[in-house]
């Protein structure tokens, strides 16, 4: 059994859990605060509303695979390069975003109950609303992770489940118990992996994207000028990702350990071409400068108010 599956959606839905769990607990709090008790079980409605339609797109991105890939040859692979390049912008975006509205976050969704509780009647759905769209967003994240991966079948759900349990342990640690917890080194490391991991769904997107090139140039004499880099530079380069920069197939076989698990976590390739090698470069000089900077304090999409509370 390939338990390599397990660890990827294990470590974003831990992340992503803990957002969603921290939103929760605020909001929980701010009822305590403002002794609204009553409506704590829109709290939990919310979240439980939030996994379910998360769950929900999960099986119809998992249909739609199972569906579009019988269709042609090419439907799997382009389906896998969509959904990780949708990724990749989604997720790249998101942990640049939250870096930056991380010391933002309680005084934002303590403006949103102090809203929601202003609405006489309509307080339980806005209270149920708020809570809804936080579980969702980041389950929405780890959805597209997961149908980036293809990562279909029991394994991988067994890593989303225990990342939720994970998530919800912490949530409770800290509003339950009162136990303190590092959040700011545990969502730096956080975001360390999923920078690694995001890294390598770039290099996986555009092997997809020249497996479909192949496949489209062996179908008839007319489409083989689609390889142009096998058809006008060397023999042993890819069809649009150029020579290689190694292989080590080998050496380090991506079907066995440790280069399964190493392909799993960050995208990791036994032949690795000139196109992705210069991709993972570019994205990790780029996106991973940006959120460094982030962690260093500079605000890239600041709120629209800033407001200072202790």
């Amino acid at each position: 059994m390939d338990f390599s599956t397990v660890i990827p959606t294990f470590v974003i839905t831990l992340r992503e859990g803990v957002e969603a769990a921290l939103v929760c607990g605020i909001v929980l709090a701010c009822l305590t605060k403002a002794k609204q008790p009553h409506l704590k079980i829109w709290v939990y409605l919310g979240i439980l509303g939030g996994l379910v339609v998360s769950a929900l797109m999960g099986g119809l991105f998992g249909w739609m695979v199972q569906m579009l890939g019988t269709a042609s040859p090419i439907a799997e692979p382009l389906l896998e390069g969509v959904f990780s390049l949708v990724a990749v912008v989604l997720l790249s975006w998101m942990l640049i975003w939250m870096t930056g509205q991380a010391r933002y976050l309680k005084f934002q969704v303590e403006e949103g109950v102090s809203s929601a509780l202003k609405g006489g009647n309509s307080s339980a759905w806005a209270v149920f609303s708020l809570v809804f769209i936080a579980v969702l967003r980041e389950g929405f994240e780890t959805v597209v992770f997961i149908a980036a991966k293809f990562q279909q079948g029991t394994l991988p759900a067994l890593g989303a489940l225990a990342g939720i349990g994970v998530a919800a342990g912490i949530g409770l640690l800290m509003f339950k118990w009162g136990v303190r917890l590092n959040l700011q080194l545990f969502f730096k490391v956080m975001g360390i992996l999923l920078l690694l991991l995001v890294a390598g769904l770039v290099v996986t997107a555009l092997g997809k994207f020249d497996t479909v090139m192949q496949t489209l140039a062996g179908q008839s004499r007319a489409s083989e000028s689609l390889c142009f880099y096998y058809e006008r530079f060397a023999r042993n380069s890819s069809c649009v990702l150029g020579s290689a920069v190694w292989d080590l197939s080998k050496v380090l076989p991506e079907d066995r350990f440790p280069g399964i698990l190493l392909s799993a976590l960050f995208g990791y390739a036994e032949r690795l071409y000139f196109v992705q090698a210069i991709a993972y470069l570019l994205f990790l000089l780029t996106i991973g400068s940006i959120y460094f900077q982030s962690l260093a304090g500079r605000v890239f999409f600041a709120p629209r108010r800033s407001v200072s509370r202790n």
